[in-house]
């Protein structure tokens, strides 16, 4: 059946292009970028096949290398309507096998010689499919894009500029992003956001969100703006790594941002100031003190006379303090573990007023981590909380000693504390040294 003149080229034409192949100059990537509108129905005809997807996609990808037009491109296992499409552009069946081979110049040629592209096979490409960019030109203006995107990191303050030198270095934008255009808003509202924090006093994450944001679920769980503001607000306070819910509304809390402001206490013994801890304190009873109480009370709990407040970091030993001296027992604060938001109101509110925090934790690396947090928040002094006192708790630990577990921390408030905790690898809990405990609390006024 003779062939459409068009559609397609005969063997003799086919020839004669090979052999003018020679002849031909090679089409570099700037090639014009349309050709004759009247050209284009019939290069769509020719060249538009979807069985030749995959040869116009092979030029594109050598334009954008900046490579000629030239020599061989080879797909693997083509199906039928691939080996159909390449017999009508060639006008000739191609060889059998497992693959199949097209000469690009070939190509080129024939869409010379027919009329159907004058400009040959790189301005066909252009006209199929759009303009080309150099991937190095490309890769260029990416990396600029990618630049401006960072560019409000600059202002950010020293105290978050490891912060800024990590995420860059491991990507978190660019997985969070995944393009400079997006990144760039992300950035913006990031940094608006650290820039206000810590917030004091602390306040709901919507109504923080509500007022320097886009709106109040701006931070909402899932969001790429809060993945990333989370992960700067933890390098900001020293927040130590976990995962999951519960650890992440304490990451938030310690910056000031609350899911609410009752579900955020602490625990206290003995503190006065108002009707009700001073009900408390005559009972010597523990109180529980949520966030909205010492919002909306900031000079409460006052400086208790002996301006000292001692903190421990578990309940069972302000427990211990409440059945053993009752409202006899100095003032105590504590943490229970992590110190929450309520916690860290409550404390910066009594060194504001001039009481002097005296500490205590577990001896394992957790603790002293958990010591090192708070240390950023308050000033504090160690209550039996040094080197000293751990390597004398721990020679009396029988051969039933737990050993430590996870990666050591730093001492701050007595380095050789963490040499010592490294050179024993034993935990002691604060229950351990419960009764020394008490001993200096019943001293200090009991």
């Amino acid at each position: 059946m003779p062939r459409d003149p068009v559609g397609s080229a005969n063997e003799a034409d086919v020839v004669e292009a090979v052999e003018a192949v020679e002849a031909v100059e090679a089409v570099p990537p700037t090639a014009p970028q349309a050709v004759e509108p009247a050209d284009a129905e019939r290069l769509g005809r020719l060249l538009g096949d979807p069985g030749l997807a995959w040869l116009v996609e092979r030029a594109r990808q050598r334009m954008a290398r900046g490579r000629a037009l030239t020599g061989p491109v080879t797909l693997s296992h083509p199906d039928e309507s691939q080996r159909r499409a390449v017999e009508s552009l060639l006008g000739r069946a191609p060889q059998a096998g497992r693959s199949l081979t097209v000469r690009l110049d070939t190509v080129d040629v024939i869409l010379r010689r027919s009329g159907a592209c004058r400009d040959g096979l790189a301005a066909a490409v252009v006209t199929l499919t759009g303009p080309v960019t150099p991937r190095a030109e490309a890769r260029d203006t990416e990396a600029r894009a990618w630049e401006e995107a960072y560019a409000p990191l600059g202002t950010l303050g020293a105290e978050l500029a490891d912060w800024v030198e990590r995420i860059r270095r491991d990507g978190l934008v660019r997985r969070l992003a995944h393009t400079p255009e997006a990144a760039g808003s992300l950035v913006e509202a990031a940094v608006r956001a650290l820039r206000s924090l810590p917030v004091v006093p602390p306040t709901s994450r919507a109504t923080f969100a509500a007022r320097n944001l886009s709106g109040a679920h701006a931070l909402d769980e899932g969001t790429p703006l809060a993945a990333l503001v989370l992960s700067g607000l933890r390098s900001l306070t020293g927040f130590p790594d976990g995962a999951g819910a519960q650890w992440r509304r304490e990451a938030w809390a310690s910056a000031g941002l609350l899911k609410d402001d009752v579900s955020s206490t602490v625990l206290c013994l003995n503190l006065r100031g108002t009707p009700s801890l001073d009900w408390m304190a005559d009972a010597g009873e523990p109180a529980v003190l949520t966030l909205r109480f010492l919002t909306r009370h900031p000079r409460a709990p006052a400086v208790p006379e002996t301006g000292t407040v001692h903190v421990c970091e578990n309940p069972a030993v302000l427990s211990a303090a409440a059945d053993t001296f009752g409202p006899a027992c100095p003032p105590m604060v504590c943490i229970q573990g992590q110190p929450s938001a309520a916690a860290l109101t409550l404390l910066r509110g009594l060194t504001t007023q001039g009481a002097g925090l005296r500490y205590h934790g577990d001896f394992d690396w957790g603790g002293v981590r958990i010591a090192t947090t708070l240390r950023r928040s308050v000033p504090w002094l160690p209550w039996r909380y040094t080197a000293a006192h751990y390597r004398a708790a721990a020679a009396g630990l029988g051969p039933s000693a737990q050993a430590l577990t996870g990666p050591p921390a730093v001492t701050p408030w007595d380095p050789a504390l963490a040499v010592a905790l490294a050179e024993l690898g034993v935990r002691v809990e604060e229950e351990v040294v419960l009764d020394a405990l008490l001993s200096d609390l019943e001293r200090q006024g009991c």
